[in-house]
Formats: C-alpha cells, structure tokens, sequence
C-alpha cells in the first residue's frame, strides 16, 4: 500500500503541464467571410500553432447566424454565415462570447450562434441563455490540473448583457467578477483565468481601468489575466507574481488602416498546479482580407516562472 501511495504520488507530481493558447478577435464578417465564401481558410496559415496546444481559446467577434437585424444603434455591426462553423471545428476547443459585437443582429442571432457551436463540439463562456450561464466558469480538465476560464465585456452596449431569464453576455460589474472568482476557487479550481474584452481601442497603452480590475481580479483570486478588445496589442506585466496580458490586439480582422491593428499576438502558456510555468507570444501579422499570417523572427514578450520583469523573445 505505501508503494502504491508513493507512486500515485509521485505520478501526481510529475504530472505534464497544461498548455493554453489564447488569441484574441476572430472576426468572420466582411473581408475574412468573403475569403471563406470563396473556398479558402482564414485560419490556415496558424493551423499548427492553433493545433499545438491541449486546449485553444479564442474571442468570437462576431454572430454566426442567419437570423436577425443589425442595430441602429451601432455604427459596425458584423454578422457571420453559418459556413465559417466547420473551420472553428478543431482549430478551437471554446469560444468567448463576452465582447461588444455578440449581440449585434439580436437575441435570436445570439441564442443561434450558441446553437451552431454546441452542435459543432465546440464550448461557449462569457455569455449564455441567461444570466447564470453567461457568469458559469468554463472548466478545463487536463493532466489532473482544474483550470476555471471566466469571460467578461466591459464595452458599450451593456444591452447585450444577459437578464435574469434572458440570453446574453456577462458584463463586467466589479463585484460580480470578484464573486465568481471566490466561488470558482471554492467549486476545486486550481486556477482561475478571466479573459477580459476591455480597455479603448486602438490605444497600444492599458487604462488605469484596466491596470485596476487586473489587480482586483488577482487581489480576489485570479492566477493570471488575459485581454482583448483595443484591436491593438498592449503589453504585459506581473502584479504579485501574477501575468497580466492586457490585449491580444486583433487575430482575424480586416478594415483597419492603423498599422499597429494588423498585428495581433497568439499568446501559448503552460501552467501546472503551481500556477505559470512559462509563457510566450507569437506575433500574427493581417494582410488586407483579415488572414494572419506568422512573422518568423519577430520581437514578442515573454517569460517564465519566478521572472519579475516582461522579456522579448524572437519568434521562430
């Protein structure tokens, strides 16, 4: 029996670590829709990086739907054909919904969208058919490591923010945040990870806002944070060991002059029941139709456990 306890220990602690990648806006609209309706893959040129991850996380920017109208309110409102479902089929394990364009053809558009993912396997966070599924950790279980992803918007409209018997996306209230974090921990998480749509676009610089719900979130329980929304990339930095990644910037996107918008990051970490084991960034350039492609020897941060300070590492 105590041969068989010290293996089963030590089988634990050599356990191999988790690793995530985490991209920021896929957007399928517009020009990206366009290639897709033309036969080609968006996605195709980071096939491998998307596939070499036990589990991939992306923003969905977008419905994907046949139903709806686009608001009156908004000045884009972007709306995807159902056909873009079988490319997110394999390249992504789960899809955040937590962001300003979910609810851009309405309610129906929204619940649709929800539908097509459930159908093709792929998982859903930041948003749901109310308001206790849209706040629901989506839970990810590799290597005996517990892993609780919360997703949250902070960007106008607070409409699309899901009711009490109503679909829609968790908005981002300070004490909600901090609830739902002490209650993943409490439900066996071993960490907790927000992936948050936040901050102003097309400034290469975090808000004090978000500087201040980053540490809120850490301060509550989270192990690390990631972000999105700027549609441009924003720097990291540690907060009491804690990374903080404030914007992926853009993935798949098009429509953007600023050159800073055409260069998002695919962001890999590894992580075990201690926290972050390593990190890293691989920089994606997008050509005129919204396609990333890879930059081979580019300059993105980086860094490992124990490291107080952000690096650069070249990409390969």
């Amino acid at each position: 029996l105590l041969l068989i306890c010290a293996f089963l220990s030590l089988s634990v602690a050599q356990a191999d670590p988790v690793r995530l990648v985490f991209v920021g806006d896929v957007m399928l609209d517009d020009g990206p829709g366009q290639v897709i309706a033309s036969g080609r893959d968006p996605l195709a040129p980071f096939a491998a990086q998307l596939k070499d991850a036990d589990f991939t996380i992306g923003n969905l920017e977008c419905p994907i739907a046949t139903v709806g109208k686009p608001l009156d309110s908004k000045l884009f409102s972007f709306r995807a054909d159902p056909r873009v479902v079988p490319l997110l089929k394999g390249r992504f394990d789960a899809l955040a919904v937590a962001n300003n364009h979910s609810g851009d053809y309405g309610k129906a558009a929204f619940l649709e969208t929800l539908s097509h993912l459930e159908r093709a396997g792929i998982r859903h966070f930041g948003g749901g058919r109310d308001l206790a599924s849209a706040h629901e950790p989506l839970w990810i279980e590799r290597q005996g490591l517990r892993i609780a992803l919360l997703s949250y918007n902070e960007f106008k409209p607070r409409s699309f923010e899901a009711g009490a018997d109503q679909p829609g996306i968790a908005w981002s209230e300070d004490s909600q945040v901090v609830s739902d974090i002490r209650a993943a921990r409490a439900a066996g998480a071993d960490l907790i990870i927000p992936f948050m749509h936040w901050g102003w676009e097309r400034e290469p610089d975090p808000s004090e806002r978000q500087r201040q719900l980053a540490r809120t979130m850490i301060d509550a329980g989270a192990d690390l944070v990631v972000g999105g929304h700027p549609h441009v990339t924003q720097g990291a930095e540690y907060y009491r060991g804690k990374l903080i990644v404030y914007s992926l910037g853009n993935f798949v996107f098009d429509g953007f002059d600023l050159p800073a918008a055409k260069r998002g990051w695919l962001l890999r970490l590894t992580l075990d029941k201690k926290g972050l084991v390593a990190w890293e960034t691989v920089a994606a350039q997008m050509d005129e139709e919204g396609t990333p492609h890879p930059v081979p020897g580019a300059l993105t941060p980086c860094g490992k456990a124990g490291e107080t300070s952000v690096r650069e590492c070249a990409n390969p």
